[in-house]
């Protein structure tokens, strides 16, 4: 199992090749959409976690 921080290279890559899809797959720029790709994961991830905090009864977060 991957630490949270951590994403599988093969969820970058998949991302990664959906970008340079949508940007009519150019040559030259894989370094720019892996990484493009490695931020929206990470973005993603951390909004996830954010949102599973619960709010508590009393008003506190959990």
């Amino acid at each position: 199992m991957e630490p949270d921080d951590q994403i599988a290279d093969e969820e970058i890559r998949a991302r990664a090749h959906d970008i340079w899809d949508r940007h009519h797959q150019p040559e030259g720029y894989d370094l720019q959409f892996w990484l493009m790709a490695e931020r929206e994961l990470r973005a993603e991830r951390r909004a996830s976690q954010e949102g599973k905090q619960v709010e508590a009864p009393d008003g506190g977060r959990h």
